[in-house]
């Protein structure tokens, strides 16, 4: 019995030194990834990929009883990988518009928790940072569910040099808030983002409050904070409230209880999909020629090769006088030979046509 449970002792010291050896290839492995999201402007955690890890490697284990504890055991690896990868990203620079506290810091803490936040006065000037090397990638919100795009972002998407490659969805709360014992029948004036101001409107007319638009919704918080008046009061979030020293006066003074604003990730590197990889998606900027139909033909070009158009907008171009260009989220993979083919025949029909980036729907 004592040479039995010394052999078996032996035998797990040498597994667990393979182990060890394998280990640090792992983790080599998982810093190359961690470098690869940073070039790309992609979170670490990855649900749906981690998701897949575990449903095929757990086949590998015939046992089943034991295949619940190798799940575990692969749970346990993907989250000190992802420890790792956070580690190495702590360097990591993401370029915002706004303050602590404005919903686009909140969605970059929540893709890059453990990165550096750069703040900018406003979307450009964040945008313009990562194209200039000073940050590695910006957070910018696209649209909001209900008070529509946001088309400064878009603008700056079909000027300039910069990918999405990820696309997020963070639920906006927006409230009333006002210097330490304001009451709402105090607020005469209020200050946000046009797009804060354009989701509480109904709230904002019931109670014939003016309104004044502001840069940010947190800079908006900091400038009632600095002015100390109970009459003026700033539409932002709880968490801006607690950062200048604010209270809030009314809680989810939006008109939708459904507000939700998308915020892109943009990087300086372009991020390839695989060509199998499930819930693709591709975002296209293109200008049409000045020909009868050739809007139609593009649009059942990206039709006929099986892209399925979730969004199409019009946008009108700064430089020339009643010209517009065309914004699509659509459906599909354009880094597939059926995305090239897409891809050609759009040329024929499309001044200028522009990939910004996929990204793998949440």
């Amino acid at each position: 019995m004592s040479n039995s449970l010394n052999d078996s002792r032996k035998r797990i010291n040498e597994i667990d030194g393979e182990m060890a050896r394998l280990f640090c290839e792992r983790m080599e492995a998982a810093a190359k990834i961690a470098e690869y999201k940073k070039e790309h402007g992609l979170p670490i955690f990855d649900a749906a990929r981690e998701d897949e890890v575990i449903r095929r490697n757990s086949q590998l284990v015939e046992d089943d009883e034991l295949r619940a504890y190798y799940v575990n055991f692969l749970k346990n690896n993907m989250a000190v990988s992802r420890a790792w990868q956070d580690k190495l990203l702590e360097g990591m620079k993401v370029a915002y518009s706004g303050t602590e506290g404005a919903f686009a810091h909140l969605a970059a803490s929540k893709l890059f928790p453990t990165a550096r936040k750069m703040s900018y006065g406003d979307f450009e000037n964040a945008y313009r940072a990562v194209e200039m090397g000073e940050c590695d990638v910006a957070v910018l919100p696209l649209e909001n569910s209900y008070n529509g795009e946001v088309g400064q972002v878009t603008d700056l998407m079909f000027s300039g040099t910069l990918y999405v490659n990820e696309v997020t969805e963070l639920a906006i709360t927006q409230d009333l808030l006002g210097v330490p014992g304001a009451t709402l029948a105090d607020i005469t004036d209020v200050y946000s983002h046009p797009q804060a101001l354009g989701q509480c409107a109904s709230f904002i007319r019931e109670n014939g409050i003016a309104q004044h638009e502001y840069t940010n919704t947190a800079l908006a918080a900091k400038y009632v904070a600095e002015k100390g008046n109970k009459a003026i009061g700033a539409i932002a979030s709880a968490e801006a409230a607690q950062i200048f020293g604010l209270e809030v006066i009314a809680r989810n003074i939006n008109a939708s209880r459904s507000n939700t604003t998308r915020f892109a990730v943009f990087s300086r590197s372009e991020n390839r999909h695989r060509s199998k990889e499930m819930g693709v998606h591709t975002v296209l900027l293109f200008t049409v020629r000045n020909e009868a139909g050739a809007l139609a033909k593009a649009i059942d070009i990206i039709g006929k090769h099986n892209f399925n158009m979730r969004t199409l907008r019009s946008r009108p171009m700064k430089e020339l006088l009643w010209q517009y260009y065309f914004y699509v989220e659509a459906e599909g993979n354009i880094y597939t030979p059926e995305g090239e083919k897409m891809m050609a025949e759009l040329k024929e029909y499309c001044d200028k046509l522009k990939a910004v980036g996929t990204y793998v729907k949440e």
